[in-house]
């Protein structure tokens, strides 16, 4: 018998001040049984950096052909395509010939091993935003995870402070190719 997906329920307060946005997000996430905690909050943050109305969760690791998060048009075209890990760039690729924009929120141990094999690959991609998320930053966050998730999230100048708890993590967003993320 399958494991069950367990359910987090994310209350992030957004004040992006490098996109003039300021948000109350509510989010339902599944968290898949071979996902990581890592993963899952790699995801949520993607949500809150990248928010737009409309921007949804797919069925994510379920799903191979669907990318993690995505923003469809009226007509059903994908506009921005959400992928997070370390991926392969030939997916990367075609995703962005499928997207208006194609963003990757790379994170994970063996990050800077990744950008030497496969980011001069993705480089003349021109709607493709690569992201670096900080180990030690991720780890802080998984170490304060619950099934119940309260953030107070504020972007500002490619910083990123995050309110959990009574406290206040930071990190900087290392932009690692294409166009900015803001």
């Amino acid at each position: 018998m399958a494991l069950p997906a367990t359910i987090y329920r994310a209350s992030i307060q957004l004040a992006n001040i490098d996109r003039n946005l300021y948000e109350s997000l509510q989010a339902t996430v599944a968290r898949h049984p071979s996902e990581t905690e890592e993963r899952l909050v790699v995801r949520l943050l993607a949500y809150a950096l990248s928010y737009e109305p409309g921007l949804v969760f797919t069925k994510g690791v379920g799903a191979g052909d669907e990318p993690d998060l995505w923003l469809k048009g009226g007509d059903g075209r994908v506009l921005l395509w959400i992928e997070v890990g370390l991926l392969d760039p030939e997916r990367l690729i075609k995703a962005s010939r499928h997207a208006r924009r194609t963003i990757l929120f790379a994170h994970g141990s063996s990050l800077g091993r990744w950008e030497t094999q496969h980011l001069a690959k993705l480089a003349n991609t021109p709607n493709l935003t690569v992201v670096g998320l900080d180990h030690a930053f991720l780890s802080q966050l998984v170490a304060r995870l619950q099934r119940s998730i309260a953030w107070s999230l504020t972007i500002t100048e490619g910083s990123l402070y995050l309110g959990i708890a009574g406290e206040t993590l930071e990190t900087t967003l290392l932009h690692l190719s294409g166009s900015p993320l803001f």
